[in-house]
């Protein structure tokens, strides 16, 4: 663990699509895999963290520096708390690079999570 309190998450690239969970329309969700999916839509339930999530999966690259996102209209230890949040529901990794953590969206985690959804399943 750093001076900052932050864990260092692995980053995997290239990671294939790969669900979460079964499709919905596959059958009833499992109980650990509803408790997971509630986990992720809980943490884009709010709209601080949305934007936050938003803003990482769209900068160029594929990750953001924390120095480049935490413009949403809160102060710095609440985009910090949200960021910890998104990355305890497994929708973010990070990692600390000198005095800097980068934010990644989780390998497939957009694409799984739509495969979940996908009632063509």
């Amino acid at each position: 663990m750093s001076n900052s309190g932050m864990v260092e998450l692995p980053v995997l690239q290239d990671a294939p699509a790969v669900p979460c969970c079964p499709p919905i329309t596959a059958g009833e969700l499992s109980v650990a895999d509803s408790e997971k999916m509630a986990a992720m839509f809980k943490a884009l339930g709010d709209p601080v963290r949305l934007r936050l999530f938003s803003k990482i999966a769209s900068h160029p690259g594929g990750e953001a520096c924390v120095c480049d996102i935490q413009d949403v209209g809160v102060s710095q230890p609440t985009v910090s708390h949200h960021l910890k949040k998104l990355r305890e529901a497994g929708l973010l990794t990070s990692e600390r690079r000198g005095t800097w953590v980068y934010y990644m969206v989780a390998p497939s985690v957009v694409a799984g999570m739509s495969a979940m959804l996908d009632l063509r399943g």
